[in-house]
Order: structure tokens, then C-alpha cells, then sequence
């Protein structure tokens, strides 16, 4: 068969299993499409993209090198001067054995978000600690402002792994915060991030860490997750993806523009998969398709196998003895909720937090939530002295709803 014959054959498969997950989403829009002209809608997503400032925030901006060469983009937010906690708190004891006689390094809390997005999706989260904690915020390998992945290309380009991606934290933390006490927080692929940090480098977590936050992630045996599909349209998705998506990847310019007159669909479809309650604020479901639509195809293709690797559950344990937060949305379709109980599991001491109405993109769904169990983590382990001090985190209610 001909590459354009391999290319039409590639597309139809794509085509069939993606069909399945975007028929719920196209049918919903049918009744808007009869009613509400293109243009009046591409102006509607224009004025979203206008009238929601997230993902507006910006800190002190810094550069780490992956053990690859890959260029790993973060920004800074310090604290306040006099804000700082002065309570030792859980962090004491590891201050004293860490410092000595030294006045205390500030405890930094580094955010590790998730696939196809960027740090700007913690921008709830980010904007209530400004000022009261140092925090790093930065752009997983070939995400947001950091560079493509410097192992996965050119001829001898490998796979993308979640023990890579464990490594790049690690590289950022020696160059954001390379010492003081550490409070690491990962959303769904930035919690698989921390436990591959905890996997390969035990003692970082034995020695620094005081509290970690696991969000929307898993542990392991994301093979079996149906995604809301039934078993036989999954099954299809399944076996063909992997497939499409490096035929896709192969002809990225050609993808990127059916990408873009396919807006509607996709934004049925990533509304599904991303929140569950109906009540989210338009402009956040809209920024929520501007970060994950900001995501090349070549890149999706390049880490998806990586998810089905991926297997940490004999790293959590390095975290028995951290205080520990775990948390997920009811209604979650990507990791589902039952992964976040396998590992409060594993970890009993963790609090352990199912929020009702939500989906995947808790963070932004129910940000209230999700900043107020922060707090109260950040005050268990003295990074800051009390959650009334906590900013507004906002609502993603529509106003009167």
C-alpha cells in the first residue's frame, strides 16, 4: 500500500475509535450548531479567552538541565519577607538535621502538573499562596514554555518514561530548590512525576521532603481504566490508539489544522473527560481547552505508551512518614477515584479526600476544595502559620448558579 493509502487507512482507524468517545460530545452540540451561527460562537470563545485571566500569573523565571540536555523551564514565587512561618511544625526535626546551627531555609512546595498541560493550570492554587510560602511552579519536558525532549529526538529518539520524568523533577529541584524542607504536589501525570522521583532517589524524600500531595493520579494499572467507554468501544480504542497516535504524530501540521476545525467537538470532548459538575464557569472550561489543545499531537503520541508503563506502587512507601494528602474527583474518568483509595491504601495516615460533582481537572473545577486541603497540609508541616491566611481562591460556579 502507498504512504498516502497507509495515511487515509491510519486516518479512517482514528477516525473509528476517536468516533467513539466524540459521539456523546457532537451529539450535545447538535442543537447549538442548528441554532447558534460559527461566527457568533468563535466570538463567544474569543471573549472567553479575553475576560478569563487564568493563567495570567508569572514568578521569577529559571532554567534546569535534564540529564538528557533538555531545557526544563520553571518559575519561582517567593515569599513574602515576614510572612515566613517561624513554626518548626512537622519540618522541625529535619530543619535541626539538615541546617545545624544555620537559620532555617524556607520550606519550598514544587508543583508538578499533568499531560497536555502547564504549571498556569495550578493558577487557583498559585494565586492563595502567593506571598505566604515559596513555591515552584514548572513545565514538564515538551509542555508548556520548557524545551521537546532532547531524548525523544532525531534517530536514536527513545520512548518517553515516567522514570524520565522523575529525573527532570529531581533536575528541577536541584536548580529551584536545592535546599530547605520540600513539599511536592502532583496532579494525575505530575503525581506519577513524584512517586519516580521517590522511586530513584529515596533519600531526596527520607532527608528533605515534609509533606506531598497527590492529586488526581495513580499508582499503577492504568491499562484496566474503561474511561466512562463500554468494555467493546474501549477494548477498540485501546488496541488501535497507540498505533494511530504515532500515525497521527507522523504528520503533525496536517493533524494540528483538523485539530482546529474540529474545535467544537474537541471541546465536548475535553469538557467530558476534564469536569463533572454543569455548573463550571465557561471561561474556565475554555481555558482548560486552551492548555490542553496547546499540546502537539507528536507530543501525546511520544508519551502515551509511558502511562501504561507505568507502575509505582513499591515507591510510596518512602512517603509512610510524611504527612500526606491524597485527593480525586468522584467522577473522575482519567485516573479514576478508586486509584487515589489504592493509594491511601498504601499510605493510611494520608488524608484522604473524594470530592462529590467532581472530574480530572479538580484543580480548577473545585479550587476551593482543593487550595483549603493544601492549606491545611502546608500548616500541619509549618510552611505557613495559619489556613486563614490563605487567599481567595475563587469559584468556577457561573454567577446565580
Amino acid at each position: 500500500m502507498s504512504e498516502s493509502g497507509n495515511w487515509r487507512r491510519a486516518t479512517g482507524i482514528a477516525g473509528a475509535a476517536i468516533g467513539v468517545i466524540a459521539a456523546g460530545a457532537a451529539a450535545g452540540l447538535a442543537i447549538e450548531r442548528m441554532t447558534v451561527g460559527r461566527g457568533i460562537r468563535k466570538k463567544a470563545r474569543l471573549a472567553l479567552d479575553a475576560a478569563g485571566p487564568y493563567g495570567a500569573l508569572r514568578g521569577t523565571p529559571g532554567r534546569a538541565l535534564a540529564d538528557d540536555g533538555t531545557e526544563l523551564y520553571y518559575e519561582v514565587d517567593d515569599a513574602t519577607p515576614g510572612e515566613e512561618t517561624g513554626a518548626e511544625g512537622a519540618a522541625g526535626p529535619r530543619r535541626r538535621r539538615l541546617f545545624g546551627r544555620k537559620a532555617p531555609a524556607p520550606v519550598t512546595v514544587v508543583f508538578s502538573h499533568g499531560f497536555c498541560l502547564n504549571q498556569d493550570v495550578w493558577h487557583f492554587q498559585r494565586a492563595a499562596l502567593r506571598g505566604l510560602v515559596r513555591t515552584v511552579h514548572w513545565d514538564q519536558r515538551s509542555h508548556g514554555r520548557s524545551a521537546r525532549g532532547a531524548a525523544q529526538l532525531g534517530p536514536d529518539a527513545v520512548p518517553v518514561t515516567i522514570d524520565q520524568l522523575g529525573r527532570d523533577l529531581k533536575a528541577v529541584i536541584d536548580a529551584a530548590a536545592p535546599d530547605g524542607p520540600l513539599v511536592l504536589v502532583g496532579h494525575s501525570m505530575g503525581g506519577m512525576t513524584v512517586m519516580a522521583l521517590a522511586d530513584q532517589f529515596p533519600e531526596l524524600i527520607r532527608d528533605r521532603v515534609v509533606g506531598v500531595a497527590f492529586i488526581g493520579t495513580s499508582s499503577g494499572k492504568l491499562a484496566e481504566v474503561t474511561y466512562g467507554l463500554p468494555t467493546l468501544g474501549v477494548n477498540v480504542v485501546r488496541s488501535v490508539l497507540p498505533g494511530v497516535l504515532r500515525a497521527l504524530g507522523s504528520q503533525a501540521e496536517l493533524v494540528e489544522r483538523g485539530r482546529r476545525a474540529t474545535a467544537e467537538i474537541s471541546a465536548g470532548v475535553i469538557k467530558r473527560y476534564s469536569f463533572s459538575s454543569k455548573d463550571v464557569d465557561p471561561a474556565v472550561a475554555r481555558f482548560a481547552e486552551r492548555l490542553l489543545e496547546s499540546t502537539p499531537i507528536d507530543v501525546v503520541a511520544e508519551f502515551y505508551p509511558a502511562f501504561t508503563e507505568h507502575d509505582k506502587a513499591t515507591a510510596l512507601p518512602a512517603f509512610l512518614e510524611v504527612p500526606a494528602l491524597v485527593l480525586a474527583g468522584e467522577n473522575d474518568l482519567v485516573t479514576p477515584s478508586s486509584h487515589s483509595e489504592a493509594i491511601g491504601d498504601l499510605l493510611p495516615d494520608a488524608e484522604l479526600v473524594l470530592v462529590p460533582d467532581a472530574g480530572h481537572l479538580v484543580i480548577l473545577e473545585h479550587p476551593e476544595v482543593v487550595t483549603d486541603r493544601l492549606a491545611d497540609l502546608l500548616v500541619r508541616v509549618g510552611a505557613v502559620p495559619a489556613p486563614s491566611n490563605v487567599g481567595t481562591h475563587g469559584s468556577t460556579a457561573q454567577p446565580g448558579a
